[in-house]
């Protein structure tokens, strides 16, 4: 429905002036006289046209406004929403399933014809065929998605058909939802003898040699007390392997110690004890992916002499259990010739080292002609002119003999890493550290993390920096007292934060090693559900490393038997991804390989994909659930043999349309045809004028 309605910025009154002006207007161009060549019918056609043409342009003048009405009629939504998870279809018949989706999708236009708009969805997104293999069910947020998706707009009715079995989130109990659910139950509610593996426990990274925790829970049901027996099979063979009485409704716990013998991904499969009465077999399995990698990466501090910064070093270092810490004090805590290789060591850090009276020089001209990243800091016994002669990013124009007291200033333009706004601050409130004074010079190459402040003035002078020098990180510190650091903020904020991150991600940016090769090629992640296809991602440098495309990208994938498959593709701008799909629970071996300048380049990799178990811990649906939900909400519980009594009863339900309405101000100047009706008054005068001769 819509309505118009004509208003003016100035006075209505004035259309009477405009009347009377127009009029006045074509009464002294066509005042009938009898020496017109026309005759007096075409005279007063003209005295009309310029009449209307005269008054058009001036109502014009007045600023006439259009408001225009409209009403818009909106039909109510019936939502019907499918558990689409993987329990619905491992206790259904897949022929059930399909009757019930098609009985649905024929009912649609019978609703539609009772004014509903219908929307069919799952648990994620909307879809015309749902498809049953949800990895988890989350019918809270499922329900929620429908809210959001619908902001806005009338739901009259959602019909939700599932199981009632949620493992994910929270009870859609306590979800709030302002429109009424039906519920559809489909499943067995049946209890049923089941052992199951609840959850499995571990980390996902252990070190070559190294024992790793292995926590099994295995939950059981309707089991009378009997030894249910657990085994660890790795590659066919069993490793490990444990048995504990059952106690019917209680978890068990089993806890293992598997050594980590081999580098690279490892596949630990998991078998509990099948019992002849039981009917769910699937969940008696399950698989652990550990990554083995080499060893923990260390870090040796040389220092001449004991010193409370060493202290505080070792614990922000050890609290990354990916670090090992040592410690080299000479004639006090040696550490053996092994350890001080710097082939073994990924960063050696100098505490006033190279030292005055020469007991570590020669450790630090022994690094220094490595490629081993370092990190120097610097205090009153440190040899500044022996710190001079190597190639750090330090000089000083003097050696200094005096000293500064300076507190850290966080330089806000330092990118090799972030620092959280909280640690900026916490950083600005640190006490001060005593610093040689002096003129220092910086490498064009180096960059500040932060500089000193002397009193309240803050300088352009380094108090920490970083620096790279071909293939090798160095670090610089200017003073040492980093424990007062510690001290301080634990006692503002009783934590260690701060400091704790400025340390963990400078000792990670020069521990890390930047990948300089032109041609990567890897999986976009470690693990990837079996539902989901493995996604590759090829990047191409050229010499100064920039993107080039078009490279023929060639991915081998070998599976635990050794069969491999081949794919290729070629890489463009916005297109250097390729999915492989279909690959079943495993660990994978792949190598990739492209031409470049001639030359194969080649890299190699692994990745696992998992089958999850979610679902299947438990497939006794749960109506009582449903039953909660509809109640709460106004809704109707049907069971799956009564889906064609609920689809009746929402026919039943009045559709009551909402009424939108929008009011829309248009200038009656910007309209088009007013422009079209000024040029036929314009050309109809003109043209009648030249008709009969005249001007």
């Amino acid at each position: 429905m819509h309505q118009q309605q004509v208003i003016f910025e100035s006075s209505p009154a004035y259309i009477f002036v405009c009347i009377g002006l127009a009029v006045s207007i074509a009464f002294v161009l066509y005042r009938w006289s009898p020496s017109f060549p026309w005759n007096k019918k075409w005279n007063r056609a003209l005295f009309a046209l310029r009449f209307f043409l005269a008054f058009f342009l001036m109502f014009l003048l007045l600023g006439p406004i259009v408001k225009q009405i409209n009403n818009l009629f909106e039909k109510p939504l019936a939502i019907i929403l499918f558990d689409n998870s993987s329990s619905v279809h491992a206790v259904m018949d897949t022929t059930k399933v399909n009757d019930l989706v098609e009985k649905i999708k024929s009912s649609r236009e019978q609703l539609e014809e009772h004014g509903f708009d219908v929307r069919i969805a799952d648990l994620n997104n909307e879809t015309e065929n749902p498809r049953f293999v949800g990895t988890t069910s989350d019918l809270n947020n499922a329900l929620r998605k429908v809210s959001m998706r619908y902001e806005g707009k009338k739901i009259e009715n959602v019909v939700l058909i599932s199981d009632g079995i949620y493992n994910t989130g929270i009870s859609p109990l306590y979800g709030m939802h302002n429109f009424p659910i039906h519920t559809i139950g489909v499943g067995d509610t049946a209890q049923r003898t089941d052992i199951s593996i609840k959850n499995v426990a571990y980390n996902k990274i252990a070190y070559e040699g190294n024992k790793f925790p292995l926590r099994i829970e295995v939950n059981t049901k309707n089991i009378p007390r009997q030894p249910i027996k657990v085994t660890l099979v790795q590659r066919g063979k069993i490793i490990d392997h444990q048995t504990k009485t059952s106690l019917d409704g209680q978890v068990i716990t089993y806890d293992f110690q598997p050594t980590a013998t081999e580098q690279g991904l490892q596949k630990i499969d998991i078998q509990v004890d099948v019992k002849a009465e039981e009917s769910n077999k699937r969940n008696n399995y399950a698989s652990a992916f550990i990554e083995v990698v080499e060893g923990k990466k260390k870090i040796l501090l040389i220092s001449p002499s004991p010193h409370p910064d060493i202290k505080t070093f070792r614990e922000l270092v050890e609290k990354n259990s990916n670090y090992e810490f040592l410690v080299h004090i000479p004639g006090l805590n040696e550490q053996p010739s092994q350890n001080l290789a710097p082939d073994k060591i990924d960063l050696a850090i100098f505490h006033q080292a190279p030292d005055q009276r020469g007991r570590t020089r020669e450790l630090f001209q022994k690094f220094m002609s490595t490629k081993t990243s370092l990190f120097i800091v610097l205090g009153q016994q440190s040899d500044l002119v022996q710190i001079g002669k190597q190639k750090t990013p330090i000089k000083f124009d003097s050696p200094p003999r005096d000293y500064d007291d300076v507190t850290p200033v966080l330089n806000a333009a330092f990118s090799n890493f972030n620092l959280s706004p909280e640690t900026a601050t916490i950083i600005n409130d640190y006490p001060p550290m005593s610093v040689h004074f002096g003129r220092i010079r910086l490498a064009p190459t180096a960059t500040s993390l932060l500089f000193q402040r002397v009193g309240s003035l803050k300088t352009e002078k380094p108090l920490l920096a970083v620096d790279i020098v071909g293939d090798r990180k160095i670090g610089v510190l200017m003073g040492e007292g980093i424990w007062r650091w510690q001290l301080n903020e634990f006692d503002r904020t009783e934590n260690s934060t701060a400091i704790q991150e400025v340390f963990s991600k400078l000792f990670q940016f020069l521990t890390t090693t930047d990948d300089k090769r032109k041609f990567r090629s890897y999986p976009i992640q470690q693990e990837f559900s079996d539902t989901e296809p493995v996604i590759f991602e090829s990047q191409v440098y050229n010499d100064i490393f920039e993107p080039i495309y078009g490279n023929s990208i060639k991915i081998t994938v070998t599976n635990e038997q050794g069969q491999q498959t081949n794919y290729a593709y070629v890489t463009s701008p916005g297109n250097i991804r390729y999915e492989v799909g279909g690959l079943k629970e495993g660990v994978y071996r792949y190598k990739a390989s492209t031409a470049l300048s001639g030359k194969t380049e080649e890299l190699t990799g692994e990745f696992a994909v998992i089958s999850p178990q979610t679902e299947l811990q438990n497939l006794t649906a749960d109506f009582d659930l449903l039953r909660k939900l509809s109640s709460s909400t106004g809704g109707k519980f049907f069971t799956v043999g009564q889906a064609d009594a609920a689809l009746q009863h929402l026919q039943q339900s009045e559709a009551q349309q909402t009424i939108h309405t929008e009011e829309a101000y248009n200038n009656l100047l910007n309209l088009k045809w007013i422009f079209w009706v000024l040029l036929i008054f314009v050309s109809g005068e003109w043209f009648i004028r030249k008709y009969f001769g005249s001007y």
